[in-house]
């Protein structure tokens, strides 16, 4: 039989965290819990499920999840975020998965996101394909901003029936707010790792070129409503993003 710890990491998230517990508890064997000093109910909350409650500052997605990692006691991983969600189909395919001999070292799941109410099947964002289960010491997480899980031997990973539900932005608002932020430190992430940001092509044709791959090219506007607004919010967010590193690599050229 295998056993499955459960990894999330959370701050301020009452909204959420209950629901990502209720979706596991019949598959985990373990969950941690990595916190950023929460505010909120979040800890009281966690406290009704059994899990093991760490504490510990921020210093970025991938740093809290392999702290998570570490503190793990069973024989594998399964990583969430706590605005996510296990759907029937995938809770009976972590169930069957248990009973069953492991065909691969590593599994994937296709997130199926939530916008403002809406299922999004469009805009590229379904299946969002991610591999979130691996056997104990096979993976780390690796990245500053939209971080992934890079394998430490070479495997071929499988794909677990069913999907991870994403509840992602509740409002227009609260997406706003989060691209702004994200901006903040792809940019610096971006001067950081010295790459080139030109006027023309990343200013200017890059947002223009990423609403018309998500409008269009990717079926965004058959997601109606919603699939306008997310085309034109990821195409701002791109615009952000250079905008804010080729700032700040034109103060840095002022100081020379």
């Amino acid at each position: 039989m295998n056993s499955i710890s459960v990894v999330i990491i959370t701050f301020n998230e009452e909204e959420n965290i209950a629901r990502c517990l209720e979706s596991i508890k019949l598959i985990a064997d373990e969950i941690i819990i990595v916190d950023s000093f929460s505010t909120d109910r979040t800890k009281e909350i966690v406290a009704d499920y059994n899990a093991r409650f760490y504490p510990r500052a921020w210093e970025g997605y991938s740093s809290a999840k392999n702290f998570g990692n570490e503190k793990v006691t069973q024989d594998w991983i399964l990583s969430l975020d706590a605005d996510e969600a296990l759907d029937e189909t995938l809770k009976k395919s972590l169930i069957e998965f248990k009973n069953t001999d492991a065909k691969s070292s590593a599994y994937e799941v296709n997130r199926l996101t939530n916008y403002c109410g809406h299922w999004v099947r469009y805009c590229g964002w379904y299946p969002d394909r991610k591999l979130r289960m691996w056997r104990k010491g096979e993976g780390v997480w690796e990245g500053v901003l939209h971080e992934k899980v890079v394998l430490k031997t070479t495997t071929n990973s499988a794909l677990l029936k069913g999907n991870l539900l994403h509840y992602s932005f509740p409002s227009i608002s609260h997406h706003v707010k989060t691209l702004n932020s994200f901006s903040e430190v792809a940019a610096k992430d971006l001067v950081e790792k010295r790459k080139t940001v030109l006027f023309l092509v990343h200013i200017l044709l890059n947002p223009l070129y990423t609403f018309l791959n998500k409008y269009f090219l990717r079926l965004g506007f058959l997601d109606g409503y919603y699939g306008f607004v997310i085309s034109s919010l990821s195409a701002f967010a791109n615009f952000l993003k250079y905008v804010k590193a080729y700032q700040i690599k034109r103060a840095l050229r002022r100081q020379i």
